[in-house]
């Protein structure tokens, strides 16, 4: 299992380098809009016969992040506003058949996975944001290879009952192996790239991402304890679904955006 997902983490971290690397604003919208449409309907999927779940809302907003370069922000404001008028709207015309209920896990799983990932090509559009998007990995992915591999061999305090097996041993270690790549990332890029960026306020940054990305990954965590599931699909060999891949991201990049946006 330990290989298998190995394999599968380094095919992965490929992908995403030829498409952030190599690929331009519509090769990562349309990579982005893929995985949202994956991951909104896992999250619809473990609901299937709990929850009279609307799916076609939330994938037409999936959809439309491929044409983020020809729509502008206002109108992507308006959509997720009209989503929720026409949850409401379902009710009213299926005389309660489709109740608040239904229409709160439809309306929470949309701005959770389409109103979170969308930051991602919003940062990437940005100026510097080819580099800077990289940022957001490095919060996620390195956080979580860090407190996997330290928290395996030394975790002795349990985090939380949420997820038994994370500590705060590998929660700490997680954190800091963020920043430190952090800083080692952003000396070459300030070296070769000609741009400034502040070791300290990177440093303080990533801090809180990496941070935000593991609320990320519990939130997703009590999610699949609250259905009563360990992945969200076996989409990824070793990994799990989509979502158990990019919850950490999801928390992630919305802050990266901002905080960026004023450094």
């Amino acid at each position: 299992m330990k290989i298998q997902r190995i394999v599968s983490g380094l095919i992965l971290i490929i992908i995403v380098g030829v498409i952030l690397i190599l690929g331009n604003t519509t090769a990562v919208n349309l990579a982005t809009s893929i995985v949202a449409i994956i991951a909104i309907n896992e999250y619809f999927n473990i609901f299937k016969g709990k929850r009279n779940v609307d799916k076609w809302i939330g994938n037409i907003l999936a959809i439309l992040i491929a044409f983020m370069n020809v729509i502008p922000t206002q109108i992507l404001v308006l959509e997720f506003l009209t989503a929720i008028l026409l949850l409401f709207l379902k009710v009213i015309l299926t005389q309660m058949k489709t109740n608040f209920e239904d229409i709160a896990v439809s309306a929470f799983g949309i701005f959770y996975i389409i109103g979170f990932i969308i930051f991602v090509p919003m940062l990437f559009r940005e100026n510097n944001g080819r580099l800077l998007i990289w940022y957001i990995a490095i919060s996620a992915w390195v956080t979580d290879t860090f407190a996997y591999l330290v928290g395996s061999k030394l975790g002795k305090h349990k985090l939380t009952k949420i997820s038994p097996k994370k500590s705060v041993e590998g929660s700490i270690a997680g954190t800091l192996g963020a920043v430190i790549v952090a800083v080692v990332y952003t000396y070459f890029i300030n070296k070769y790239a000609n741009i400034e960026v502040s070791y300290f306020t990177i440093s303080g940054i990533i801090l809180l991402l990496s941070i935000l990305g593991q609320i990320g990954d519990l939130a997703a965590s009590s999610i699949k304890r609250y259905i009563g599931i360990k992945d969200f699909s076996n989409l990824i060999p070793g990994h799990g679904g989509m979502i158990d891949r990019i919850d950490s991201i999801l928390f992630i990049a919305p802050f990266a955006y901002f905080l960026f946006s004023l450094i």
